[in-house]
């Protein structure tokens, strides 16, 4: 009886291995991943446009070219191959906007971490740029321990580390270095060059 049973426990082994070995030399390594990709629960979808609303009143909208969606033990949607997103005010017009090359949004946590080329910018034209930054969207704050830069009308700030609100119009570095100052010449120095050259 015992002898039998461990003929037969092999014998469903060599089976279940002859099936790997075949699956494995028949179809092509898109097929594979294809296929493991359905077994982990990743959705995919293109051509995105979602809306992100705060106390019935709409906050944000987010465009991307692609995204994929896990079910598996930590819930996450990617965006691989770039995002941009609007953020409104309360009459729903842009106060300020962001780019990255990739976005992960932890849906558990309500945070998006954005990394290479992370740009940000808001309507009077102070710009921020970083590698890396997280978005908070129940906070409404942006913030990074990473090194930023940003450009402002009259001045370029550079540093490590920042926290920030959504509309961009207050800005905190914690770590501030470097940092240049930009002084437009004035009529008076104009003249005072004009003069000079005579």
């Amino acid at each position: 009886m015992i002898n039998r049973l461990l003929h037969h426990i092999n014998l469903c082994s060599a089976v279940l291995w002859g099936c790997f070995f075949v699956f494995g030399c028949v179809n092509d390594e898109k097929t594979i991943e294809e296929f493991f990709s359905r077994k982990l629960g990743i959705d995919e979808a293109h051509d995105i446009e979602s809306y992100f609303s705060q106390e019935g009143k709409m906050k944000a909208r987010l465009r991307a070219p692609i995204m994929y969606r896990y079910h598996d033990t930590v819930p996450r949607v990617e965006f691989p191959k770039s995002l941009h997103v609007d953020f409104f005010d309360d009459s729903l017009k842009v106060e300020s906007q962001l780019d990255s090359r990739y976005g992960r949004y932890l849906e558990n946590q309500n945070k998006v971490f954005l990394k290479d080329s992370v740009r940000v910018f808001n309507m009077i034209g102070d710009t921020l740029h970083c590698a890396e930054l997280w978005w908070d969207q129940q906070l409404q704050r942006f913030h990074t321990d990473k090194p930023v830069r940003i450009y402002k009308k009259d001045m370029i700030l550079v540093g490590v580390g920042l926290s920030a609100p959504q509309d961009f119009s207050t800005v905190e570095i914690y770590n501030l270095s470097n940092s240049i100052i930009r002084v437009s010449e004035s009529p008076l120095d104009r003249d005072t060059s004009s003069n000079n050259s005579h």
